[in-house]
């Protein structure tokens, strides 16, 4: 079955995503290189006429990687034999990028995209796979944390739920993980329920919730402590120099999405 008709909704927004970071790792000049990728968007049967044409989606798209992969890599760095949890993974290939042989790593999705997943990055001696929903409690008794810190990502996810589904999803890392850091991706609400980004539109996935700041997270969670907001500007001026002028504009580092780090113990 070709993934253009396994996929719809918000499942479908992980080929976009992967379709921009190929497409920026082709250019000369990339800003990010994610040989996965390219390889993976090689194989596929799938349009990405669309995510081809998606300026927006695909600059975001390659801001935020830009941004996560260097705070993931300084947290691995600081943290050597963590265990990361990846939720709502898609077809996110960060693992390969920032591996340093120790760490442990869990990539969360719901079955119909953790079946697609497989058939093109299988699971390694480190990366497990999880088939559920990120609301669902049972994921969590399937994490092994040992003896390093962890981390949990939830990149590109809750813009496209309701604040009830966040709360959950902080109330199960809040009851499974003792001390725990979180790297949270949110919408700025003047975003949601706008057609920002064509080619997500397209899938028919739609942003439905966001956050002013990390801080509003705490309010849903109020066993974590807002650490810092790291706006996707950081990686905007990475692609485009005109951001280190007009990303300084309080206005626009606030309407821009950003990665809300929250700890516990």
């Amino acid at each position: 079955m070709s993934e253009q008709n396994q996929l719809g909704g918000v499942a479908e927004t992980m080929l976009q995503t992967l379709y921009a970071r190929a497409k920026e790792s082709r250019k000369p000049d990339h800003k990010i290189y994610d040989a996965k990728a390219v390889e993976i968007v090689g194989q596929m049967e799938y349009d990405f006429s669309l995510a081809d044409k998606d300026l927006a989606m695909s600059s975001g798209v390659v801001a935020r990687t830009i941004v996560l992969d260097r705070m993931v890599s300084g947290w691995i760095q600081a943290h050597p034999d963590a265990t990361v949890v990846n939720i709502a993974c898609g077809m996110d290939t960060r693992f390969y990028r920032v591996d340093n042989g120790r760490i442990r790593w869990y990539d969360l999705d719901l079955p119909v995209t953790m079946e697609v997943r497989e058939r093109y990055i299988p699971a390694g001696e480190h990366v497990t796979y999880l088939a559920a929903s990120a609301m669902d409690e049972g994921w969590a008794g399937e994490i092994e944390p040992g003896e390093g810190d962890v981390l949990v990502i939830v990149e590109g996810l809750t813009m496209y739920l309701e604040e009830a589904d966040v709360r959950q999803i902080l109330r199960i890392i809040d009851r499974r993980f003792a001390a725990v850091t979180v790297y949270m991706e949110t919408l700025n609400p003047r975003f949601v329920r706008k057609r920002v980004e064509k080619s997500i539109q397209a899938s028919g996935a739609v942003f439905t919730w966001g956050a002013k700041d990390g801080r509003e997270l705490t309010k849903l969670a109020p066993a974590f402590r807002w650490v810092e907001d790291v706006s996707l500007v950081e990686g905007m001026v990475e692609i485009m120099p005109v951001y280190r002028v007009i990303g300084r504009i309080g206005l626009i580092r606030n309407l821009s999405n950003r990665i809300c780090v929250l700890e516990k113990g």
